[in-house]
C-alpha cells in the first residue's frame, strides 16, 4: 500500500473516531438521565445507576402527570412556542434584512442602537414595571411580545443576509421589485438554513422558559408547562428537606413512604420537557446541511 493512501485512510479513521466520541458524549448522559427517571427514587439515592434502571418504577412519571393544570400548561407552552416563534422569526428577519440595505437612512445608528441593548440591562424591577405599565403581566402575551426580538438572532440573520449573492438582489431591484418582494421571494428561499436554525433556537427558548411564568404571571391557568414542572420540583425538594430536618419519628415514618425523590423527579421532568423538541428536530435537520445559496448564482 502506497504512502499516499495511508494518509487519507488515517484521516478518515480519525474523523470517524472523533464523531463516535462526540456522539457518545451526547448519548451516554441522556441514557443516564433516562435510567434514573425510570428507576425508583429511593433506590437511585444509593448511587451506582449507570445506563439501565436497577429497580424499575414509573412513579416518577406518574407524579409528573398528576400535576394540576398539566394539560392546560401544555397548551400554553405550545401556543407561546408556535406563535412566538413564527412572529418572532418573521419580525427579526425583516429587521435584519433592513439593516443590510446600504441606502437605509440612519443605518449605522440603527445598527449601533440594536447592538447597544446587548451591553446593558435595566434590571428585573424596572423590567417588571414596564411590563405592568403595558398591561402585559398576568396575560398570555407576556410570553410572546417581550420575546419577539433577540439582538443575537438579528445579528446572525444580518450576517447571513450579507453573504447572499448581491447580483441576484440587484437584478431584482433593476427589474422593479420592491424590497419586501425581494425579501419574500429571494432572501427567504435562499436563507432556509439560517432561518431554520434561528427558529429552532427561538422555539427551544420559548419551550424551556419557566422564568416568565413564575415572576410575571399569577393566574395558575396561564402558567406554561415548564413553570408548572419547576414549581413541582421546588415543592418536592422543600418537602424532602422539611422531613429530613425534622427528627421526630412521625417525620421519618412519612419519609419512608416517599418513593419519589427530587432527583428522580427532576430526571423525569427533563425527559418530559425535551421530548417535543427531540421529535421536531428531525424535520428541521435537513436545512442545516443545505448550502445557503442553493439555486442561486455564485459571485
Amino acid at each position: 500500500m502506497s504512502n499516499s493512501m495511508v494518509g487519507p485512510k488515517a484521516l478518515r479513521f480519525l474523523n470517524i473516531l472523533l464523531i463516535v466520541l462526540f456522539c457518545l458524549a451526547i448519548i451516554l448522559p441522556f441514557l443516564h438521565v433516562l435510567a434514573i427517571s425510570f428507576n425508583s427514587g429511593v433506590d437511585a439515592q444509593k448511587g451506582g445507576i449507570g445506563f439501565w434502571p436497577r429497580e424499575w418504577s414509573f412513579e416518577n412519571y406518574t407524579e409528573v402527570f398528576k400535576q394540576d393544570n398539566l394539560l392546560n400548561g401544555l397548551f400554553i407552552s405550545i401556543f407561546r412556542t408556535v406563535v412566538g416563534t413564527v412572529i418572532g422569526v418573521a419580525l427579526m428577519s425583516m429587521a435584519a434584512y433592513a439593516m443590510t440595505i446600504k441606502t437605509l437612512p440612519g443605518r449605522k445608528q440603527i445598527t449601533f442602537f440594536v447592538f447597544f441593548t446587548m451591553l446593558f440591562s435595566g434590571g428585573t424591577v424596572p423590567y417588571y414595571l414596564v411590563l405592568t405599565e403595558l398591561n402585559l403581566t398576568n396575560t398570555i402575551w407576556v410570553f410572546i411580545i417581550p420575546s419577539l426580538y433577540s439582538v443575537t438572532n438579528i445579528l446572525l440573520l444580518r450576517t447571513s443576509f450579507n453573504q447572499l449573492p448581491f447580483s441576484v438582489i440587484e437584478a431584482a431591484r433593476i427589474d422593479g421589485c420592491s424590497e419586501f418582494k425581494i425579501f419574500r421571494s429571494i432572501v427567504i428561499p435562499m436563507s432556509k438554513p439560517v432561518l431554520a436554525t434561528i427558529s429552532l433556537f427561538t422555539a427551544v427558548g420559548h419551550w424551556n422558559d419557566w422564568y416568565y411564568g413564575s415572576f410575571f404571571v399569577r393566574d395558575a391557568s396561564l402558567k406554561p408547562l415548564a413553570t408548572l414542572l419547576q414549581e413541582m420540583l421546588t415543592r418536592q425538594a422543600a418537602l424532602s428537606d422539611i422531613l429530613l430536618r425534622n427528627s421526630g419519628s412521625m417525620a421519618y415514618s412519612q419519609l419512608d413512604k416517599i418513593t419519589v425523590t427530587s432527583e428522580s423527579l427532576q430526571m423525569a421532568t427533563i425527559i418530559v420537557v425535551m421530548i417535543p423538541m427531540v421529535l421536531i428536530y428531525p424535520f428541521i435537520q435537513k436545512y442545516f446541511v443545505k448550502g445557503i445559496t442553493v439555486g442561486s448564482i455564485k459571485e
